[in-house]
C-alpha cells in the first residue's frame, strides 16, 4: 500500500502565495517517489480544504485530519508542512498533529515555537556560544511607554545605524526595513507590527550573507553544501528572493575550513534546538570569517530554484529521495 502525503500549505502569513510554491516543489520531488500519493491540503483560517482534482476542494474534518469524497472517507498517513508562518511554523499546527497521532516532517512543537521567535531563538543560542547581533525586541502591548522619538533614540543608541527592523514572529520577506537614520525608525517599526505583535530591531552587520541546510535520520546526519547570496539590493528582500534579483552561489566562495565551521555549526544548532526534518540556517560571515547566526528557518521554501533543492542538488543527492528519507524516519 503507498503512503498517502499530506501537502500541507497556505497559513495566515504574508507568505501564503510562496508557501503555495513550495507545496507546488514538494509535490514534484515526490512525484517519483512511487511508494507515495499526495494530496494538497491548504489552510487558511478555520477554512481547511484537500484538493481532490484540478478544479475541486472538499473540506477537511479536523476530528481527524480526513476528508469525504463521493461517499468515501479518505485519511492521511504523513503529513508534510511546508507552510512559512502561523499556523505551520510556529508550533501550533504541530500540537494539533501531536494531538491526532499524526506524524509530521518538521520541528516539534518547542523548537518550531522556539525558532519562530527570531529574539527568543538567538539569545538562547548566544548562551551556547553562538555569535549573534546585538538587538532590541518590542511588543505590541508596551511600545507606548515612549514616546516616539525617545525609543528611536533609545535603539539606535543600543543596536547603532544601520540597522534592520522586522517582524520577530514571521519569515524575513515582508515588513523588513533597513534603517540608515533616527527618523526612518519608528515608520520601519509601523512597517513590521503590521506582520506581527512583536518586532525585533537588529544590528547590521557587514560580510558576506550564507545560508546552509541540513537534515537528520536515525541513520545519519547531513549538511548540506553552502550557498553565498549575493544582491545588489539594500539587503536579501523579497525581489531578491523570489524574483530572481541576486546571484546564488553554491558552493559559496569562502574557504574549506570556514564551510567545514559552518556546516558542523548547522548540525549543532540542530541537535541544540531538538530539530526535525529539513532546517536552513543563515549566517553572516565577517570580517576574520567569523561566523554569525541570523537566523534558523525550519519550513524553508522548497520550489524548484530554493536554497535547499540547489544545495542538495550540489550535493550529488536527489531532492525526492531525501524528502523519502525523512517521511521513513518517522515509521
Amino acid at each position: 500500500m503507498k503512503r498517502k502525503i499530506a501537502i500541507i500549505a497556505g497559513g495566515d502569513s504574508s507568505e501564503y502565495e510562496v508557501s503555495l510554491r513550495s507545496a507546488a516543489g514538494i509535490e514534484s520531488f515526490l512525484a517519483d517517489q512511487q511508494q507515495y500519493t499526495t494530496t494538497i491540503v491548504l489552510l487558511r483560517g478555520t477554512d481547511w480544504k484537500a484538493k481532490v482534482s484540478e478544479n475541486e476542494w472538499v473540506a477537511i474534518d479536523k476530528n481527524d485530519f480526513s476528508y469525504t469524497h463521493n461517499g468515501e472517507k479518505h485519511t492521511f498517513d504523513f503529513a508534510y508542512i511546508t507552510i512559512h508562518g502561523t499556523p505551520g511554523e510556529n508550533g501550533v499546527l504541530q500540537g494539533y498533529f501531536d494531538m491526532i497521532g499524526m506524524p509530521y516532517s518538521c520541528c516539534g512543537v518547542l523548537a518550531a515555537a522556539m525558532t519562530f521567535n527570531k529574539y527568543t531563538c538567538n539569545h538562547y543560542l548566544k548562551g551556547f556560544g553562538v555569535r549573534v547581533a546585538e538587538s532590541v525586541l518590542l511588543r505590541k502591548e508596551a511600545i507606548r511607554r515612549l514616546d516616539d522619538e525617545a525609543r528611536g533614540k533609545e535603539i539606535v543608541e543600543k543596536v547603532g545605524l544601520p540597522c534592520f527592523i522586522k517582524t520577530n514572529v514571521g519569515g524575513s520577506s515582508f515588513g523588513v526595513t533597513k534603517v540608515k537614520t533616527v527618523e526612518e525608525v519608528e515608520p520601519a517599526i509601523a512597517k513590521a507590527f503590521a506582520e506581527g505583535d512583536e518586532v525585533i530591531c537588529e544590528a547590521f552587520m557587514q560580510g558576506v550573507e550564507i545560508t546552509c541546510g541540513a537534515y537528520k535520520t536515525r541513520e545519519k546526519a547531513v549538511a548540506f553544501p553552502i550557498t553565498e547570496v549575493v544582491t545588489s539590493n539594500e539587503f536579501f528582500d523579497y525581489d531578491a528572493k523570489y524574483n530572481g534579483q541576486v546571484d546564488e552561489i553554491t558552493p559559496a566562495r569562502i574557504p574549506d575550513e570556514v564551510r567545514d565551521k559552518v556546516q558542523a555549526l548547522t548540525l549543532k544548532i540542530y541537535e541544540i534546538l531538538g530539530c526535525k526534518g529539513i532546517i536552513r540556517i543563515d549566517y553572516i560571515l565577517t570580517e576574520g570569517w567569523t561566523i554569525n547566526l541570523l537566523e534558523v528557518n525550519t519550513t524553508p521554501g522548497m520550489t524548484a530554484t530554493s536554497f535547499i533543492p540547489q544545495q542538495v542538488r550540489a550535493a550529488g543527492l536527489n531532492i525526492g529521495e531525501v524528502l523519502s528519507e525523512i517521511i521513513e524516519d518517522s515509521f
